[in-house]
């Protein structure tokens, strides 16, 4: 079984990333600082997966910490997801974002590099598009000036990685630009868990619907939309994971020095009060939600073309958005 170490792995969608990798005959081992993430889903992990998966808790910046993994296992290949992502917290504290997001990625690379690793999939983000001219984005879209330091950072992570590629490293790499992960795994023992106030609408959505917090604020309605929310491309966390999946087999059979690039959605953009009502329609349950401002940092619009990883990883999403929202109440009912 080839090792994979995954930074980030107890985080969102590292843990279900660690469940797809186990069934498709990978160990992962994790590295986690918890400093987004709680050590118990470590537990639900292992009620899952009926065993306990390597943990290493520390920061994938620590080199040392590194060294050590890599002394005590044979590490095949990295999945790097550990950064700070909440956009409108980076356009608040902007060097936070750029010190932990784009030191953490040097760090790593560096460390492949000295260990001769060659295999790297890499967490970027649809939010390298801005607000495209055209949509849907395909991975030829081209990139914008990004509209948080949140999105600058996976802008400058991806022209680093291109860069090392290019200087004839040894290294394969696979950025896939993620649109936005939601729901959880059907068993609902893990899911998104933010830590204070969320950051992403979903769980704003259940924690709401469980009288966790008052209200929802969506903002904004007077966008040019169908019904003036944003429009987001939502994916259902088991799909990406399983496109990470797919992403390390596909590394394997190329050779050294190779980037692609792939964007990971469903091809079809819901507007956030679409999400509200169909979250609303499939659990029976009422949400509360007052329109607000505009948020800034926000695109109106944004989703993607998904035919290059359709053909090339054969690569295919298999749940619904009622699907994700049925995943997602169930986990937070769980919670």
């Amino acid at each position: 079984m080839k090792k994979i170490l995954i930074t980030g792995g107890a985080g969102y969608i590292g843990s279900h990333t660690a469940v797809q990798l186990v069934q498709s005959g990978f160990e992962p081992i994790i590295i986690d600082d918890l400093s987004n993430s709680e050590e118990k889903v470590l537990d639900r992990l292992e009620e899952i997966l009926g065993k306990r998966l390597t943990f290493y808790k520390g920061d994938c910046s620590d080199r040392a910490l590194l060294d050590q993994i890599a002394s005590e296992h044979e590490i095949a290949g990295v999945i790097h997801f550990a950064a700070f992502k909440a956009v409108g917290e980076s356009t608040i504290q902007p060097l936070k974002y750029y010190q932990n997001n784009i030191g953490s990625l040097l760090t790593i690379l560096e460390f492949m590099k000295a260990r001769q690793i060659k295999d790297l999939v890499f967490s970027s983000s649809c939010t390298v598009y801005g607000q495209p001219d055209v949509l849907p984005v395909t991975e030829q879209t081209p990139r914008q000036e990004a509209e948080s330091p949140y999105g600058n950072t996976k802008k400058i992570c991806e022209d680093i990685m291109v860069d090392l590629v290019k200087s004839k490293a040894g290294i394969r790499v696979i950025s896939l630009r993620y649109f936005n992960p939601v729901g959880a795994h059907p068993s609902g023992k893990i899911g998104e868990l933010p830590i204070g106030t969320p950051a992403n609408l979903v769980p704003f959505v259940t924690q709401t619907a469980a009288g966790i917090r008052e209200k929802l604020t969506v903002f904004g309605d007077d966008y040019d939309t169908v019904d003036g929310s944003c429009v987001r491309d939502y994916i259902h966390v088991m799909d990406l994971a399983d496109a990470h999946v797919k992403a390390l087999a596909y590394l394997g059979e190329q050779k050294d020095d190779f980037y692609d690039v792939f964007n990971v959605g469903t091809g079809n953009g819901n507007t956030v009060l679409e999400v509200i009502n169909t979250f609303e329609k499939v659990n029976g349950v009422k949400v509360n939600f007052q329109i607000g401002e505009r948020r800034p940092g926000d695109i109106v619009k944004i989703w993607a073309n998904t035919s290059k990883i359709n053909s090339v990883l054969d690569w295919h999403p298999s749940y619904s958005l009622e699907d994700s929202m049925r995943d997602s109440w169930n986990w937070q009912k769980n919670l």
